[in-house]
């Protein structure tokens, strides 16, 4: 597709991110268990509470101010961020550390600086003295509890896959923005450790997580949206890392993202879409995994570590993710928010609605493939 054509449709969802207002947190509290299993949290849906929909969506727009050049969405984000500080956080926990990473990026051109840079420190310096850990000091999936933001669900002696993307890489850029010795390296051995746990040797995919207490994956499932934290998130780590990274775990790191990749290839439908259960092709195509998968695997044949085989596989997917965005700019065919499950149906059975991170990732997969 030609950058003209992206770039309409890039305009479309920035401008239906920007304006998906706000979410009924009050309705949480009279959630009902069968609702939260299809993934119906109203604090997952629009652009104003801060949790990790949000914080994802956030990135998707810092990116595509970098491509821009520019801080044409600085005003936005300057509302939105002094607009919580006023406020007031919710709890500290993994998801509602993912708006910290955009900030990181920002957060000297925004106003009251100071005041921000002070959450920033604060909120790395929380990850490694106060999160809970699991054994082998991963760190621990804690969420948002549903019905009162100021609680949360410890999850206890759990890691998530989702947990690389929504608090690692800030911690890993705050490390080398600040030059943090111990920031930088607690965030090569979060990656190490949820690999250790996470990725299946047979086929080159991820569990969605670990728990210590019954020492298995769950339910063993391969998630799309869960895979694909792994397939973008790793290579925004690498590029933070840069040479600093030792070249033998940098290695390490490389290889299994390229397993990762190569059974991503053998798995994207014909659409150029992979399905909500990487291995279940009774399962519906996903967009929101879809569009990081395809994000990622551009990252690597532009890094140079993936050959021009996974660039068709991305430039089929990114078609895809153009058809499935509405006239409105709506992202369609999005899986709303998903805890882990035991099989397949529980994956399967998650509603599709529009999300800040379907939005988001629709973003990011589109501005990586305009040619620069």
């Amino acid at each position: 597709m030609s950058n003209e054509q992206l770039l309409e449709k890039i305009h479309l969802v920035v401008e239906k991110l920007m304006n998906l207002g706000g979410s009924d947190y009050d309705k949480d509290q009279n959630v009902s268990s069968a609702d939260t299993s299809k993934g119906i949290i109203q604090r997952d849906f629009g652009i104003e509470e801060w949790d990790w929909p949000q914080g994802v969506g956030l990135y998707g727009l810092k990116k595509l101010q970098d491509f821009y050049g520019d801080d044409r969405y600085l005003p936005f984000f300057d509302r939105w961020y002094h607009g919580h500080m006023e406020r007031g956080l919710p709890s500290k926990n993994i998801n509602t550390t993912a708006p910290f990473l955009p900030l990181s990026y920002i957060s000297d051109k925004l106003s009251n600086s100071q005041d921000l840079k002070k959450l920033l420190m604060e909120r790395a310096d929380w990850l490694i003295n106060e999160l809970p850990k699991t054994p082998d000091n991963g760190f621990q999936h804690v969420t948002s509890a549903i019905g009162d933001r100021n609680g949360v669900n410890l999850n206890e002696g759990q890691i998530w896959v989702d947990t690389l993307f929504m608090s690692v890489l800030f911690l890993n850029h705050m490390g080398h923005q600040e030059n943090k010795k111990e920031w930088k390296e607690e965030a090569t051995h979060q990656f190490l450790v949820h690999i250790k746990y996470l990725f299946d040797k047979g086929t080159g995919l991820f569990h969605h997580g670990f728990r210590f207490d019954q020492m298995d994956n769950f339910g063993g499932i391969f998630w799309c949206r869960g895979n694909s934290w792994f397939t973008y998130g790793i290579m925004e780590f690498l590029d933070v890392c840069g040479e600093e990274m030792s070249q033998g775990v940098r290695d390490f790191f490389i290889d299994t993202f390229k397993a990762q990749a190569n059974a991503m290839l053998r798995l994207q439908a014909p659409s150029g879409l992979w399905y909500t259960v990487l291995t279940d092709e009774t399962s519906y195509e996903e967009v929101s995994g879809s569009a990081a998968i395809a994000a990622g695997l551009l990252r690597g044949v532009k890094a140079g570590i993936l050959d021009d085989t996974y660039k068709k596989a991305a430039d089929k997917a990114i078609e895809a993710i153009c058809n499935n965005i509405s006239d409105d700019g709506t992202v369609l065919n999005v899986s709303a928010g998903t805890g882990i499950g035991m099989d397949a149906d529980h994956y399967k059975n998650i509603l599709l609605m529009p999300m800040a991170y379907g939005q988001a990732l629709a973003l990011t997969a589109l501005c990586e493939a305009l040619e620069k």
